[in-house]
Protein backbone atom coordinates (compact mmCIF):
# COMPACT_ATOMS: atom_id res chain seq x y z
CA UNK A 1 0.00 0.00 0.00
CA UNK A 2 3.01 2.33 -0.40
CA UNK A 3 1.38 4.22 -3.31
CA UNK A 4 -2.20 4.39 -2.06
CA UNK A 5 -4.35 7.41 -2.79
CA UNK A 6 -7.06 9.15 -0.78
CA UNK A 7 -9.92 10.50 -2.89
CA UNK A 8 -12.66 13.06 -2.32
CA UNK A 9 -15.44 12.39 -4.81
CA UNK A 10 -18.45 14.46 -5.84
CA UNK A 11 -19.29 18.15 -6.14
CA UNK A 12 -16.72 20.85 -6.93
CA UNK A 13 -18.12 24.36 -7.09
CA UNK A 14 -17.91 28.00 -6.15
CA UNK A 15 -19.39 29.07 -2.83
CA UNK A 16 -20.71 32.59 -3.41
CA UNK A 17 -20.22 34.10 0.04
CA UNK A 18 -21.12 37.59 1.29
CA UNK A 19 -17.49 38.68 0.84
CA UNK A 20 -16.93 37.06 -2.56
CA UNK A 21 -16.56 33.62 -4.11
CA UNK A 22 -14.47 30.76 -2.74
CA UNK A 23 -13.91 27.27 -4.08
CA UNK A 24 -16.06 24.79 -2.20
CA UNK A 25 -17.62 21.39 -2.23
CA UNK A 26 -16.93 18.71 0.34
CA UNK A 27 -14.68 16.54 -1.89
CA UNK A 28 -12.18 19.34 -2.59
CA UNK A 29 -12.18 20.46 1.04
CA UNK A 30 -11.60 16.87 2.17
CA UNK A 31 -8.84 16.15 -0.36
CA UNK A 32 -7.07 19.42 0.38
CA UNK A 33 -6.90 18.80 4.12
CA UNK A 34 -5.84 15.17 3.62
CA UNK A 35 -2.99 16.43 1.44
CA UNK A 36 -1.94 18.81 4.23
CA UNK A 37 -1.47 15.77 6.47
CA UNK A 38 0.96 14.43 3.88
CA UNK A 39 -1.14 11.90 1.98
CA UNK A 40 -1.45 11.77 -1.79
CA UNK A 41 -4.99 12.85 -2.56
CA UNK A 42 -7.25 13.34 -5.55
CA UNK A 43 -10.34 15.43 -6.14
CA UNK A 44 -12.73 13.52 -8.38
CA UNK A 45 -15.36 15.71 -10.00
CA UNK A 46 -16.25 17.70 -13.13
CA UNK A 47 -16.18 21.37 -14.15
CA UNK A 48 -17.64 23.23 -17.10
CA UNK A 49 -16.08 24.64 -20.24
CA UNK A 50 -16.14 28.11 -18.73
CA UNK A 51 -14.02 30.64 -16.85
CA UNK A 52 -15.27 29.43 -13.46
CA UNK A 53 -14.08 25.92 -14.26
CA UNK A 54 -10.70 27.19 -15.45
CA UNK A 55 -10.30 29.20 -12.23
CA UNK A 56 -10.96 26.10 -10.13
CA UNK A 57 -8.33 24.10 -12.00
CA UNK A 58 -5.82 26.94 -11.70
CA UNK A 59 -6.45 27.11 -7.96
CA UNK A 60 -5.94 23.36 -7.55
CA UNK A 61 -2.64 23.62 -9.43
CA UNK A 62 -1.46 26.47 -7.20
CA UNK A 63 -2.34 24.44 -4.12
CA UNK A 64 -0.54 21.39 -5.54
CA UNK A 65 -3.79 19.47 -5.17
CA UNK A 66 -4.04 16.35 -7.29
CA UNK A 67 -7.27 15.85 -9.18
CA UNK A 68 -9.11 13.81 -11.73
CA UNK A 69 -11.60 16.47 -12.78
CA UNK A 70 -13.24 16.10 -16.17
CA UNK A 71 -14.38 19.03 -18.30
CA UNK A 72 -17.96 18.51 -19.45
CA UNK A 73 -20.46 20.61 -21.48
CA UNK A 74 -22.35 21.94 -18.47
CA UNK A 75 -21.88 25.06 -16.34
CA UNK A 76 -19.48 24.89 -13.41
CA UNK A 77 -21.46 24.59 -10.19
CA UNK A 78 -22.20 27.52 -7.93
CA UNK A 79 -23.82 27.81 -4.50
CA UNK A 80 -25.18 30.94 -2.89
CA UNK A 81 -24.08 30.80 0.76
CA UNK A 82 -25.67 32.97 3.44
CA UNK A 83 -24.29 32.97 6.98
CA UNK A 84 -26.53 33.45 9.99
CA UNK A 85 -25.58 35.49 13.07
CA UNK A 86 -23.50 32.59 14.42
CA UNK A 87 -21.63 31.98 11.16
CA UNK A 88 -23.62 28.87 10.24
CA UNK A 89 -24.10 28.57 6.45
CA UNK A 90 -27.33 28.15 4.48
CA UNK A 91 -27.04 26.99 0.87
CA UNK A 92 -28.87 27.57 -2.42
CA UNK A 93 -27.38 25.00 -4.78
CA UNK A 94 -27.67 25.44 -8.56
CA UNK A 95 -28.90 22.34 -10.40
CA UNK A 96 -27.95 20.54 -13.65
CA UNK A 97 -24.30 21.61 -13.50
CA UNK A 98 -20.97 20.00 -14.30
CA UNK A 99 -20.61 17.94 -11.11
CA UNK A 100 -24.01 16.38 -11.78
CA UNK A 101 -22.38 14.81 -14.83
CA UNK A 102 -19.15 13.14 -13.64
CA UNK A 103 -18.27 10.43 -16.18
CA UNK A 104 -16.84 7.03 -15.30
CA UNK A 105 -13.68 6.89 -17.41
CA UNK A 106 -10.86 4.33 -17.74
CA UNK A 107 -8.67 6.74 -15.74
CA UNK A 108 -11.24 6.81 -12.96
CA UNK A 109 -11.47 3.03 -12.95
CA UNK A 110 -7.68 2.82 -12.58
CA UNK A 111 -7.77 5.36 -9.75
CA UNK A 112 -10.41 3.34 -7.90
CA UNK A 113 -8.11 0.31 -7.85
CA UNK A 114 -5.35 2.42 -6.24
CA UNK A 115 -7.55 4.14 -3.67
CA UNK A 116 -7.00 3.39 0.02
CA UNK A 117 -9.72 5.73 1.28
CA UNK A 118 -12.53 7.63 -0.40
CA UNK A 119 -15.01 10.15 0.97
CA UNK A 120 -18.32 10.67 -0.82
CA UNK A 121 -21.69 12.17 0.08
CA UNK A 122 -25.32 12.23 -0.94
CA UNK A 123 -25.41 15.58 -2.75
CA UNK A 124 -23.50 14.53 -5.87
CA UNK A 125 -25.79 11.53 -6.18
CA UNK A 126 -28.84 13.72 -6.87
CA UNK A 127 -28.27 13.09 -10.60
CA UNK A 128 -28.34 9.70 -12.31
CA UNK A 129 -24.98 10.21 -14.06
CA UNK A 130 -22.89 11.07 -11.01
CA UNK A 131 -24.77 8.58 -8.82
CA UNK A 132 -23.90 5.79 -11.22
CA UNK A 133 -20.25 6.93 -11.42
CA UNK A 134 -19.87 7.05 -7.63
CA UNK A 135 -21.40 3.58 -7.27
CA UNK A 136 -19.10 2.14 -9.95
CA UNK A 137 -16.07 3.72 -8.27
CA UNK A 138 -17.01 2.23 -4.89
CA UNK A 139 -17.67 -1.17 -6.43
CA UNK A 140 -14.33 -1.10 -8.30
CA UNK A 141 -12.32 -0.03 -5.26
CA UNK A 142 -11.03 -3.14 -3.45
CA UNK A 143 -12.46 -4.03 -0.07
CA UNK A 144 -10.51 -4.96 3.04
CA UNK A 145 -6.81 -4.34 3.68
CA UNK A 146 -7.56 -1.25 5.77
CA UNK A 147 -9.45 0.53 3.02
CA UNK A 148 -11.98 3.14 4.08
CA UNK A 149 -15.18 3.97 2.20
CA UNK A 150 -16.44 7.03 4.04
CA UNK A 151 -20.02 8.19 3.52
CA UNK A 152 -20.15 11.76 4.81
CA UNK A 153 -23.88 11.99 4.38
CA UNK A 154 -24.11 15.82 4.00
CA UNK A 155 -27.87 16.18 3.46
CA UNK A 156 -28.59 19.37 1.51
CA UNK A 157 -32.03 20.81 0.73
CA UNK A 158 -34.12 17.96 -0.70
CA UNK A 159 -31.31 16.43 -2.76
CA UNK A 160 -31.52 12.93 -1.28
CA UNK A 161 -33.83 9.94 -1.08
CA UNK A 162 -34.18 6.88 1.11
CA UNK A 163 -33.03 4.70 -1.80
CA UNK A 164 -29.84 6.69 -2.42
CA UNK A 165 -29.00 6.73 1.28
CA UNK A 166 -29.59 3.00 1.61
CA UNK A 167 -27.38 2.20 -1.40
CA UNK A 168 -24.61 4.41 -0.03
CA UNK A 169 -24.84 2.90 3.45
CA UNK A 170 -24.51 -0.57 1.97
CA UNK A 171 -21.36 0.46 0.11
CA UNK A 172 -19.56 2.33 2.92
CA UNK A 173 -17.80 1.08 6.03
CA UNK A 174 -17.54 4.48 7.76
CA UNK A 175 -20.51 6.81 8.20
CA UNK A 176 -20.28 10.45 9.27
CA UNK A 177 -23.55 12.13 10.21
CA UNK A 178 -24.61 15.10 12.33
CA UNK A 179 -27.35 15.20 14.93
CA UNK A 180 -29.87 16.94 12.63
CA UNK A 181 -29.20 14.42 9.85
CA UNK A 182 -29.60 11.57 12.33
CA UNK A 183 -33.17 12.75 12.99
CA UNK A 184 -33.95 12.77 9.25
CA UNK A 185 -32.39 9.34 8.71
CA UNK A 186 -34.14 7.93 11.78
CA UNK A 187 -37.48 9.01 10.32
CA UNK A 188 -36.71 7.74 6.81
CA UNK A 189 -35.53 4.34 8.03
CA UNK A 190 -37.95 3.91 10.91
CA UNK A 191 -35.25 3.62 13.54
CA UNK A 192 -36.55 2.99 17.08
CA UNK A 193 -37.47 6.01 19.18
CA UNK A 194 -34.41 5.70 21.40
CA UNK A 195 -31.21 7.53 22.35
CA UNK A 196 -28.78 8.85 19.76
CA UNK A 197 -26.26 6.17 20.70
CA UNK A 198 -28.81 3.37 20.38
CA UNK A 199 -29.86 4.60 16.95
CA UNK A 200 -26.24 4.89 15.84
CA UNK A 201 -25.53 1.37 17.04
CA UNK A 202 -28.65 0.16 15.23
CA UNK A 203 -27.16 1.57 12.01
CA UNK A 204 -23.76 0.02 12.74
CA UNK A 205 -25.43 -3.37 13.07
CA UNK A 206 -27.79 -2.93 10.14
CA UNK A 207 -25.05 -1.89 7.69
CA UNK A 208 -22.01 -3.67 9.19
CA UNK A 209 -20.19 -0.37 9.69
CA UNK A 210 -16.67 -0.26 11.13
CA UNK A 211 -17.03 3.32 12.39
CA UNK A 212 -19.89 5.79 12.84
CA UNK A 213 -19.06 9.43 13.56
CA UNK A 214 -21.83 11.58 15.04
CA UNK A 215 -21.18 15.32 15.28
CA UNK A 216 -23.42 17.48 17.46
CA UNK A 217 -22.17 21.01 16.84
CA UNK A 218 -21.16 22.87 19.97
CA UNK A 219 -22.30 19.92 22.10
CA UNK A 220 -19.43 17.71 20.95
CA UNK A 221 -18.96 14.60 18.84
CA UNK A 222 -18.99 10.83 19.16
CA UNK A 223 -17.07 8.10 17.38
CA UNK A 224 -18.68 4.69 17.67
CA UNK A 225 -17.27 1.32 16.64
CA UNK A 226 -18.89 -2.05 17.36
CA UNK A 227 -16.73 -2.26 20.50
CA UNK A 228 -15.88 1.31 21.51
CA UNK A 229 -17.27 4.78 22.14
CA UNK A 230 -15.32 8.04 22.11
CA UNK A 231 -16.89 11.36 23.08
CA UNK A 232 -15.10 14.71 22.93
CA UNK A 233 -16.47 18.16 23.63
CA UNK A 234 -16.24 20.94 21.08
CA UNK A 235 -13.55 23.51 21.90
CA UNK A 236 -14.68 27.08 22.52
CA UNK A 237 -13.17 29.25 19.78
CA UNK A 238 -13.92 32.57 18.12
CA UNK A 239 -15.81 31.50 15.00
CA UNK A 240 -15.16 33.26 11.71
CA UNK A 241 -17.41 30.86 9.81
CA UNK A 242 -18.13 27.13 9.85
CA UNK A 243 -17.91 26.54 6.09
CA UNK A 244 -15.89 23.38 5.48
CA UNK A 245 -15.36 22.62 9.16
CA UNK A 246 -17.11 19.25 8.89
CA UNK A 247 -15.01 18.31 5.86
CA UNK A 248 -11.81 19.13 7.73
CA UNK A 249 -13.04 16.96 10.62
CA UNK A 250 -13.51 14.02 8.25
CA UNK A 251 -10.16 14.59 6.56
CA UNK A 252 -8.28 14.77 9.85
CA UNK A 253 -9.98 11.66 11.22
CA UNK A 254 -9.22 9.64 8.08
CA UNK A 255 -5.64 10.92 8.04
CA UNK A 256 -5.23 9.95 11.66
CA UNK A 257 -6.54 6.45 11.07
CA UNK A 258 -4.35 5.97 7.99
CA UNK A 259 -1.40 7.39 9.91
CA UNK A 260 -1.74 4.78 12.63
CA UNK A 261 -3.34 6.85 15.39
CA UNK A 262 -5.55 5.22 17.97
CA UNK A 263 -9.28 5.84 17.52
CA UNK A 264 -9.41 8.45 20.30
CA UNK A 265 -6.25 10.19 19.04
CA UNK A 266 -7.73 10.37 15.52
CA UNK A 267 -10.96 11.71 17.00
CA UNK A 268 -9.11 14.39 18.97
CA UNK A 269 -7.14 15.42 15.88
CA UNK A 270 -10.41 15.76 13.97
CA UNK A 271 -11.98 17.91 16.70
CA UNK A 272 -8.95 20.19 16.96
CA UNK A 273 -8.61 20.55 13.18
CA UNK A 274 -12.27 21.41 12.75
CA UNK A 275 -12.06 23.96 15.57
CA UNK A 276 -9.10 25.65 13.89
CA UNK A 277 -10.90 25.83 10.54
CA UNK A 278 -13.84 27.52 12.27
CA UNK A 279 -11.53 30.36 13.34
CA UNK A 280 -10.53 31.07 9.73
CA UNK A 281 -12.38 32.46 6.74
CA UNK A 282 -13.24 29.87 4.09
CA UNK A 283 -12.98 26.11 3.91
CA UNK A 284 -9.33 25.64 2.95
CA UNK A 285 -7.02 27.49 5.33
CA UNK A 286 -3.43 26.31 5.75
CA UNK A 287 -3.27 24.14 8.86
CA UNK A 288 -0.64 24.89 11.50
CA UNK A 289 2.37 22.60 11.68
CA UNK A 290 1.42 21.57 15.22
CA UNK A 291 -1.72 19.88 13.88
CA UNK A 292 -0.11 18.30 10.83
CA UNK A 293 2.76 16.82 12.83
CA UNK A 294 0.38 14.82 15.04
CA UNK A 295 -0.32 12.32 12.26
CA UNK A 296 3.31 11.18 12.26
CA UNK A 297 3.26 10.68 8.50
CA UNK A 298 6.80 11.20 7.22
CA UNK A 299 5.38 12.88 4.13
CA UNK A 300 3.59 15.57 6.16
Amino acid sequence: MDNYIVAGMGEVLWDILPDGKKIGGAPANFAYHVSQFGFESRVVSAVGEDSLGAEIMDDFRRKGLGCLVETVPFQTGTVQVKLDSEGVPRYDIKEDVAWDNIPFTPALESLARLTRAVCFGSLAQRSHVSHRTICRFLDTMPDGEGRLKVFDINLRQDFYSREILDESLRRCNVLKINDEELEVVSSLFGLPDSSQEERCRNMIDRYCLSVLILTCGVKGSFVFTPERTSFLGTPHVKVADTVGAGDSFTAAFVSGMLGGLDLVEAHRLAVDTSAFVCTMDGAMPVLPAALKSRVGNDRA
